[in-house]
């Protein structure tokens, strides 16, 4: 077995998040909510929306590059890759105005909560193997988050 490029190691650890080891799930959201508020101070409005988008398309597709990769040697959805958090905590951060620190928490919270419950087919596709299957639950999950951010906005 060939041991995974530092690269993969990089990407699908979320810069070393993924190491972690009380809950590397909630580190990789985390390090990817501070990045979306760090990237609020400089970009606001749809700069930062699509800022967003670009780092869920960009590491979504790194993410299921460096997750194929690991997979070989560390197992399936291993626990250590968790650029899937990463974007699928960018998706509802989409639809949160820069600076907004608390609807940036309630947008991790959701994520957190539908990723770890994983109703609504979200653990059909967390039962699925293969790199794209580990990338794709976590997807629903923000998908899901961001619908519930869109309702509080309209709401509120």
């Amino acid at each position: 077995m060939t041991r995974p490029s530092f690269f993969a190691i990089l990407i699908g650890t979320g810069f070393g998040s993924g190491f972690w080891p009380w809950g590397p799930g909630t580190a990789g959201a985390l390090l990817a909510t501070l990045v979306w508020l760090a990237a609020g101070c400089f970009v606001q409005g749809w700069a930062l929306a699509l800022l967003t988008l670009g780092l869920c398309i960009v590491f979504g597709a790194a993410g299921t590059w460096a997750t194929a990769r690991l997979m070989p040697a560390w197992g399936n959805d291993p626990k250590r890759v968790v650029v899937d958090e990463m974007v699928g905590v960018w998706i509802p951060l989409l639809a949160v105005p820069a600076l907004s620190w608390p609807l940036a928490l309630w947008a991790f919270v959701l994520f957190r909560f539908f990723d770890i419950a994983k109703p609504l087919g979200i653990r059909a596709l967390d039962r699925r193997v293969g790199a794209f299957w580990v990338m794709a639950d976590d997807i629903l999950a923000g998908l899901y988050s961001l619908v519930v951010i869109l309702l509080t906005q309209w709401v509120t």
